[in-house]
């Protein structure tokens, strides 16, 4: 069971910023909130987060598995180390090697 992150940003958005609602390019992205990396981008769009906060954040963010796949594919199809990808997207290289390992079979299919 997942939440319902589009109820809860339009929520949110219309006690705090309903004047954002009105922004097409934001109810565009409200509709396509299917994977981690789309409620990052959201979420970024619409607070500004200063360099503390977004610090602590990165150690809570957890990523779905589409996202994942996305971010292997990726970095397999440009042959990119897993060093660039870490510092690119500010995920440990302990994360990516994790991920490797547990989607491993799922990758090779891909191919």
């Amino acid at each position: 069971m997942r939440p319902n992150y589009n109820r809860i940003y339009q929520d949110l958005l219309q006690k705090q910023h309903p004047e954002k609602l009105e922004c097409p390019k934001i109810r565009e992205q409200l509709g396509r909130l299917d994977s981690t990396e789309e409620i990052l981008k959201l979420n970024e769009k619409l607070f500004k987060q200063c360099k503390e906060s977004s610090k602590t954040n990165q150690q809570l963010k957890t990523y779905d598995k589409k996202t994942m796949m996305k971010l292997l594919n990726y970095q397999k199809k440009h042959d990119f180390s897993t060093s660039f990808m870490s510092k690119k997207y500010n995920i440990s290289r302990t994360t990516f090697s994790k991920w490797k390992k547990l989607l491993e079979e799922e990758l090779q299919s891909c191919s």
